[in-house]
């Protein structure tokens, strides 16, 4: 996707603990800059997960994660994170993701995360809440 199509991007620097023995970021730490960029997007909305799981006996599990890698990102390099909500479903939530390099409108990576709201007794899937959809409709669409 073009960085025009996100309303929103975390900045970070490639740690010297995240690369490999080929001086580049480890593919697994590109999750978790996805991760992250999820925690952040969410707390940008003013979302208070914890609170979220705490009130209402219902947490997210993960149940697709995809990489599409473009480019090796280098030791020290600045990158943008962007995530945007793709899709609200009856109970799932689909984020796309890019990382871009934070000068320009370069590529490394792309990839997609689905999650899925569960009731943490019954480990069942439940509906995504009104308010919940409220809130990234309206942060989408402004």
């Amino acid at each position: 996707m073009a960085r025009e199509d996100f309303k929103f991007f975390h900045d970070l620097r490639v740690r010297y603990s995240e690369i490999d023995g080929q001086r580049v970021v480890f593919n697994a730490h590109y999750l978790t800059y996805f991760d992250v960029a999820i925690t952040e997007y969410f707390r940008k909305m003013a979302f208070d997960y914890s609170a979220y799981a705490k009130e209402t006996g219902q947490d997210f599990h993960l149940v697709k994660s995809l990489v599409n890698y473009a480019k090796p990102i280098l030791f020290d390099t600045e990158i943008q994170i962007s995530c945007r909500t793709a899709k609200i479903g009856n109970s799932s939530l689909t984020f796309i993701l890019e990382i871009f390099d934070k000068d320009s409108d370069a590529s490394y990576a792309s990839g997609e995360i689905i999650w899925v709201n569960t009731d943490q007794e019954t480990h069942t899937a439940v509906r995504v809440g009104d308010d919940i959809r409220s809130l990234i409709e309206g942060f989408e669409a402004a």
